[in-house]
């Protein structure tokens, strides 16, 4: 069951108007829970907005994707040491945790946490919607849900039940593109070319191009979607927030 509703997953934007009852979002909680976490301190938390209002406030951090705001439920995880170090602190113990190091594990917590909420809540019939904006503004995400030092966002997830009809599954790269055997085998020009040629051949990848006035499917993404400009400013703003939140030194 769990292994159809992955291998059959697909990204939902649109949503019944079907709320989502507390006992259900709490139990995919103590399920995702159950995730394995770097040496068990579970660096992690997770902000949940039900309000309207709430959702509003956070759209345009979200640029203003309809589905942040009609989703039942939008969820915020955070790379989270708060908790641990009050907890040393009160029991004693110095954690040195205003680290980048500290910052990647609980990075990879919260990862971890919130892919395993999604596998949970998509084997109980709910669909997800991944927000990649969030590192963008975590500095405006912060303030909104009023995120305390050595807390930072990293992924927030729109939830709820899906509108029919579903829409279709996005395409994948082949597993030869990602699946590496003993050691890193490095591409070859022919091998790009292989691995893209599905993805590049695409109707609507193909209509991406033409909307865009693009050459390639690839100047799409590094001319329109996400370009040198925009990476490099979000990277600064990333870093200023790091070092406001403690993960690293000024």
């Amino acid at each position: 069951m769990l292994l159809e509703s992955m291998k059959n997953r697909r990204t939902i934007r649109k949503y019944t108007r079907e709320d989502m009852p507390d006992t259900l979002l709490n139990e995919l909680f103590e399920i995702a829970s159950r995730a394995s976490n770097t040496g068990n301190m579970q660096l992690y938390s997770v902000v949940v907005n039900r309000d309207n209002e709430s959702k509003a406030r956070q759209a345009p951090f979200h640029f203003n994707q309809k589905m942040a705001t009609e989703a039942p439920v939008l969820l915020t995880f955070c790379a989270d040491a708060n908790r641990f170090v009050k907890w040393a602190d009160q029991s004693q113990a110095q954690a040195g945790f205003d680290n980048l190091q500290t910052f990647m594990a609980a990075t990879i917590d919260a990862m971890l946490f919130a892919q395993a909420f999604c596998d949970a809540a998509e084997a109980c019939g709910l669909g997800i919607c991944y927000l990649g904006t969030t590192a963008y503004n975590a500095d405006k995400i912060i303030e909104t849900l009023s995120l305390p030092h050595l807390v930072v966002p990293v992924v927030s997830l729109t939830v709820g039940y899906p509108e029919m009809p579903l829409p279709p599954q996005p395409e994948r790269l082949p597993l030869e593109a990602i699946v590496h055997q003993e050691a890193y085998h490095d591409f070859t020009p022919e091998t790009i070319d292989k691995l893209y040629k599905a993805k590049e051949a695409l109707e609507v990848n193909q209509q991406y191009v033409i909307e865009n006035n693009k050459e390639t499917l690839a100047q799409v993404f590094t001319d329109v979607r996400y370009t040198k400009a925009n990476n490099e400013y979000f990277s600064e703003v990333f870093l200023k927030v790091l070092k406001r939140q403690g993960f690293l030194k000024s």
